[in-house]
């Protein structure tokens, strides 16, 4: 038995991904418990509030290991008025938008989730977008909680493991969703898992998990080959019954395949890969000039709104990894999970 899977005492070595924005449901959640997986909850979005029905509402259901997964807010720069202004003259229905957080703001939002997460004594919590404070770090660890950070190269996942992580997702280029890297590189920082996983493990000492493209037992079994403890699973959940994800969003994933995804910061202003639609190639030339994240966030937001509730793929952000070629149909979570044990389709 793995490390990872001696830590959660989970029946099988994965993890369902926190996929925020309300793609992840308690119902999904509750079903990967069931199944001897790592259910996540994503607080990214979330009022604390929400997060708290959410997390007593899993909690009650089982006493399996689960995880909360929280944004670590960054030090961006406020945007000057005029760039701001030009996106709002780009982005249909800007005009809709609300207030954008301050920075103060996020880190209240960050730390009243993790209150929640000490007051539940929630068995693991997982950070993305950065390092969270020291402080939180020993709170955290003080109360038993086991602690995953996000990375995307080798030098994040080293300073993950020195802020006190008990294991790190790493996330390969594959991955769908936004991007949980946090330094700027040299070069090219969208590194494949194939190259990503056995640099990671020769340079850290925690357990690495694969993230990235993976859609079934043969992802698992070459992830662990190369030296990762355990897998975290995204864009075959979306398509489960128990997602909450759009119906629009669900078909464009069954109709489409790897090549039609793309990295882009258009929506949010932070790099996430999802299938190209019409807003993504009309803007691409903006690329670089996007507000910072939670700018950009704020101001499509009623833009993807609209789009939602008009059925409308051309204006939505369709978050989906390289591996939607595998993915030809709505499933349920119990299916996906058989996928990773070669049980799929036996009663």
């Amino acid at each position: 038995m793995n490390r990872f899977l001696k830590q959660l005492s989970l029946d099988k070595p994965i993890i369902q991904a926190p996929m925020a924005g309300g793609i992840t449901t308690t119902e999904m959640v509750k079903a990967s418990m069931d199944g001897g997986i790592l259910g996540s909850l994503a607080s990214g979005y979330l009022a604390p509030d929400t997060l708290e029905e959410q997390i007593r509402s899993v909690s009650n259901h089982s006493e399996r290991h689960f995880q909360v997964n929280v944004f670590v807010p960054g030090g961006q720069k406020v945007p000057k008025d005029e760039d701001v202004e030009s996106w709002k003259e780009r982005v249909p229905g800007s005009q809709h938008a609300g207030n954008f957080m301050t920075i103060e703001e996020q880190w209240d939002d960050f730390y009243r989730k993790i209150d929640l997460i000490l007051h539940y004594k929630v068995n693991v919590c997982s950070f993305t977008f950065g390092l969270p404070p020291v402080k939180i770090v020993q709170q955290l660890k003080e109360e038993g909680c086991l602690l995953m950070g996000t990375a995307s190269t080798v030098n994040e996942a080293v300073l993950m493991e020195k802020r006190g992580m008990d294991m790190v997702c790493m996330q390969g280029s594959e991955a769908g969703g936004h991007r949980g890297g946090f330094l700027e590189e040299n070069g090219d920082s969208s590194i494949g898992l194939i190259a990503l996983i056995p640099q990671t493990v020769d340079a850290i000492d925690i357990p690495v998990i694969a993230a990235g493209g993976i859609t079934d037992y043969r992802g698992l079994n070459a992830a662990l080959a190369l030296g990762a403890e355990g897998v975290q699973v995204g864009t075959p959940f979306l398509l489960c019954k128990e997602s909450g994800a759009h119906p629009v969003h669900k078909q464009r994933i069954i109709e489409a395949n790897g090549a039609e995804t793309r990295v882009t910061s258009l929506f949010t202003g932070k790099k996430a890969r999802g299938i190209v639609n019409k807003w993504m190639m009309e803007n691409e030339g903006y690329e670089r000039s996007v507000l910072p994240y939670p700018h950009q966030h704020v101001l499509t937001k009623p833009m993807r709104q609209e789009a939602a509730q008009a059925d409308a793929p051309a204006r939505m952000s369709l978050w989906a990894g390289q591996g939607i070629g595998s993915l030809g149909k709505e499933t349920t979570v119990k299916e996906v999970i058989a996928k990773f044990d070669g049980t799929e389709g036996v009663v």
